[in-house]
């Protein structure tokens, strides 16, 4: 007989909401320090960066925190509203969360850090292009997104 052995979240894979929120918490020091991001952030409400750690979270299969108690995807979405966001502004909000990934040693297995990345990738190209808009064509009961392991199908154990 084979035991079967239970696929953890990728929210509990990382070490759980602790993780996420100290992510975000150092994270967004960062950007408030970035020339680039800075003026795009710096009117941020002093609970944003618990609020993207609890989406972030709830995305990779943490609990719904988000979703019931502060916001939904569809407000998570028109946030991003005529912010008028670039490439460039994409790409340094990603690298800053990696390098801050790295630090906090965020799990760095492929398997890992390929569904992290993919997440990060797909949620901040999607953030660009409702920027560049001012009108949500979105159905505002639209359920949050899941991520999971992807094509790995799981953490390696080997």
């Amino acid at each position: 007989m084979t035991q079967q052995t239970s696929i953890p979240t990728l929210f509990d894979w990382a070490g759980g909401m602790p993780v996420f929120e100290n992510l975000t918490r150092l994270f967004y020091q960062k950007v408030l320090q970035d020339p680039l991001l800075e003026p795009v952030f710096k009117h941020m409400s002093p609970d944003h960066q618990v609020h993207v750690a609890h989406f972030i979270a709830e995305v990779l299969g943490g609990p719904e925190w988000y979703s019931t108690s502060e916001g939904s995807h569809f407000k998570m979405i028109q946030k991003h509203l005529a912010k008028h966001l670039t490439e460039q502004h994409r790409q340094r909000w990603v690298s800053l969360l990696l390098e801050t990934a790295d630090e906090i040693k965020l799990p760095d297995d492929p398997e890992f850090r390929s569904a992290f990345v993919a997440y990060i990738e797909w949620g901040t190209r999607i953030a660009v292009i409702n920027s560049n808009s001012n009108d949500l064509q979105m159905n505002p009961d639209e359920p949050m997104p899941k991520w999971g392991w992807g094509v790995p199908g799981g953490p390696y154990l080997g």
